[in-house]
């Protein structure tokens, strides 16, 4: 079964390179699609090299500081014209990814592409349709940001409470789905309201859903973390806007 990996960027220059070559490294059939959401930090212009140099037919591109060699054989590069939000982004990606199964991918360093083996497991042995890794069940994790956790875990059971999902960690990064998951619902969310109107929608249709450990490396804002308190305001109303009005 092909895996679409589907990165969404925004100003990750730092982090980029590595997120790109760890996800180069499982080894699974995958194609990787990276939307950048008009960064402006240098990603951008580090992402368009490496379309410029796969476009010329060249099979690998130095990174790193010519460090490594990053494969360039089955990624694409998307490009947003304006900056829309994680969720426009992803939905630029979804449509274009032609495989069996849709795994969402951060692009910074917190969630680990070491973790894919058990997110798919499920998948691959038909016991599931939708897998969330879940940072809050057990796995090894950066210990820091208490209201960041409180947060989490106080929108996750608002959002099962609507759902009737018995979800741990509603807002991971990591959702992986068959393919006819998302052929079946409408995505509108741009920014992080993806997470809890992807969620409430799946709960909507006959899906079987799975939960896996996964281990988890927080930033904090000095190391780029982009998450506010504003976006959790965001989230709530995305929960009831999705659960009770669409």
């Amino acid at each position: 079964m092909k895996v679409s990996v589907v990165i969404p960027v925004y100003n990750e220059r730092a982090f980029i390179e590595e997120v790109l070559l760890r996800v180069q490294a499982v080894p699974i059939d995958k194609e990787i699609i990276v939307v950048d959401d008009k960064s402006s930090d240098g990603t951008r212009l580090l992402l368009e090299d490496l379309d410029k140099a796969q476009s010329e037919g060249k099979r690998d591109f130095l990174v790193q500081n010519g460090k490594a060699r990053l494969s360039l054989e089955n990624i694409r590069f998307l490009f947003q014209s304006e900056n829309s939000g994680k969720g426009a982004a992803l939905r630029r990606g979804f449509e274009a990814a032609i495989g069996d199964i849709v795994l969402v991918q951060d692009a910074d360093l917190e969630y680990n592409p070491k973790d894919y083996g058990a997110l798919l497991e499920p998948i691959i042995d038909d016991r599931a349709d939708v897998v969330y890794g879940s940072r809050f069940l057990g796995g090894p994790q950066r210990v820091h940001y208490f209201w960041h956790y409180a947060g989490n875990k106080f929108l996750t059971l608002l959002s099962d409470i609507f759902t009737n999902l018995k979800l741990s960690d509603m807002e991971t990064c990591y959702k992986v789905f068959r393919r006819e998951v998302l052929q079946s619902i409408k995505l509108q969310s741009n920014r992080f309201g993806f997470e809890p109107e992807f969620t409430a929608k799946i709960a909507k249709g006959n899906w079987r859903i799975y939960e896996v450990s996964i281990s988890y490396a927080g930033r904090t804002y000095a190391e780029g973390k982009k998450i506010t308190w504003k976006d959790g305001l965001s989230t709530l109303w995305c929960i009831l806007r999705y659960n009770l009005f669409n």
